[in-house]
């Protein structure tokens, strides 16, 4: 029988609040953030003008945004259940594989910091999948090549939360977090293709400090890193359950 107070727990919460925090940075990354309104335009058949103007087209632009976070969405999901898998497979050095798993997310982290570079991390490898633009299948295929295809730049944060999905050891925990991170990437494309014209001033904000989202992206991998190293999520559930008793509830 399914026993939701084992399935999601305390120690589950902090996982899945860092994985959809890792989602919208990587939203918001240069590689992302810049090519939204151009690619919510061609999935959906119209100019990124007619975008801007409202109610022309917009109908048809979220409903080929809601396909392509499916098809995003697939993959991230399909991939949290495949490294879970694998985490139970290696559940005997369980504890060695933690230590190696954060320790290259903390060497990810100073990257994004500035503290080092590393040269393949700053490239970018795209998938192209071809004349896709205006239908709904269409944008899903342009969202399962987009997750398979745009890396690096998504690899070390999506490295971080897989790292977490196979440290689970529970193929239904372990894929959980990867819906988390994949609604943290999605929403806002749903949200920009929703209400495009209202969120240009936001996004021309957010792409004037990029350098500022990769700090603290950066920032996050080196925390994620050393927890998963000194084993501190317990420590931080138990924190959020005497900080927010109504988390209580959800187990």
């Amino acid at each position: 029988m399914f026993d939701a107070a084992t399935f999601l727990d305390a120690s589950l919460l902090p996982a899945m609040m860092i994985a959809l925090v890792a989602g919208l940075l990587s939203f918001l990354s240069p590689c992302v953030l810049p090519v939204v309104p151009p690619y919510l335009a061609y999935m959906g058949g119209v100019s990124v003008t007619d975008m801007d103007q409202g109610g022309k087209g917009r109908g048809r632009v979220l409903l080929a945004a809601a396909f392509f976070v499916l098809g995003l969405s697939t993959v991230f999901i399909l991939l949290g259940f495949a490294f879970s898998a694998m985490g139970r497979l290696f559940l005997s050095v369980q504890q060695w594989f933690l230590y190696g798993a954060g320790a290259l997310i903390i060497v990810f982290g100073l990257h994004f910091l500035g503290v080092f570079r590393i040269g393949f991390l700053d490239r970018e490898a795209r998938l192209d999948a071809g004349d896709r633009g205006g239908s709904a299948m269409g944008a899903f295929l342009l969202g399962l090549a987009f997750a398979f295809g745009w890396t690096p730049c998504l690899g070390p944060v999506l490295g971080a939360i897989l790292g977490l999905a196979a440290s689970e050891a529970d193929v239904g925990r372990g894929t959980v977090l990867l819906v988390a991170y994949a609604a943290g990437l999605g929403i806002p494309f749903l949200l920009v293709a929703a209400f495009f014209p209202r969120l240009k001033g936001v996004m021309g904000w957010m792409k004037r400090h990029m350098g500022a989202v990769e700090k603290v992206s950066g920032a996050l991998l080196v925390i994620v890193g050393l927890m998963m190293i000194t084993g501190r999520f317990t420590a931080l559930s138990w924190w959020l359950l005497e900080t927010f008793p109504a988390l209580s509830s959800l187990g």
